[in-house]
């Protein structure tokens, strides 16, 4: 099976990213991330996705065959889905004993990150997306995040919440939208990458994005 997988890598080294399998080997088994191959875009519409909804609004950039519920952190599973799908997104399953995250429209997120670096808020690694950011934030729970929003006066609407059952897509994924990629990288090493609370982060984001009066539209 090994030399079959490694040919087959080899063969496909081409239009394959032995990249992509080595940093899905990363998050599985150094930082304990349960992941999944998504579903790649289409081949001929790359701005489209490869599963059956013809307006999925996250081509590629989710998990379709298997499902959510099969990401995992064991290395020989890893390495057999990307020995097969070489170019397949690396989709990390949310919550539980992996990060959460919390993500908003890049725009506005460059503007909340310069002024949350000018406020002396730590933080964790962000992925980037053409159109989103999303900041990675320790688990929380559904009841955690309600009573954090209920107590808010004002939460952009355009915030989204990866929590418990959710997923994002991790670098270096190549998807319908474009690169997925690290806006702030995780720092090097083998221990899996620290992250904030999420009150912390949400807080801060609310706050800087009220001190500079960017909009965060809805996106």
């Amino acid at each position: 099976m090994r030399e079959i997988l490694g040919k087959r890598r080899r063969l496909l080294r081409g239009d394959g990213r032995p990249e992509v399998i080595s940093a899905a080997l990363t998050f599985a088994t150094q930082w304990q991330w349960p992941v999944l191959p998504g579903v790649a875009a289409d081949p001929q519409k790359r701005d489209r996705c490869g599963c059956p909804d013809p307006e999925c609004t996250v081509p590629g950039a989710h998990p379709f065959d298997p499902g959510l519920l099969a990401a995992t952190t064991d290395e020989r599973m890893v390495r057999w889905w990307w020995g097969n799908r070489p170019a397949a997104p690396i989709i990390l399953a949310t919550g539980g004993t992996a990060p959460c995250a919390v993500s908003l429209p890049a725009l506005p997120a460059a503007h909340a990150l310069t002024a949350l670096d000018r406020m002396g808020m730590r933080l964790g690694p962000v992925v980037a997306s053409p159109a989103r950011w999303a900041i990675l934030v320790k688990p929380y729970s559904m009841e955690q995040l309600g009573e954090l929003l209920y107590a808010k006066d004002f939460v952009p609407g355009s915030l989204r919440f990866h929590g418990e059952g959710g997923y994002l897509a991790l670098p270096p994924s190549e998807t319908g939208q474009g690169p997925i990629s690290w806006q702030r990288a995780p720092l090097p090493g083998s221990a899996s990458p620290w992250v904030p609370d999420v009150e912390a982060v949400v807080d801060a984001v609310v706050e800087a994005l009220t001190r500079t009066g960017v909009s965060a539209p809805e996106l």
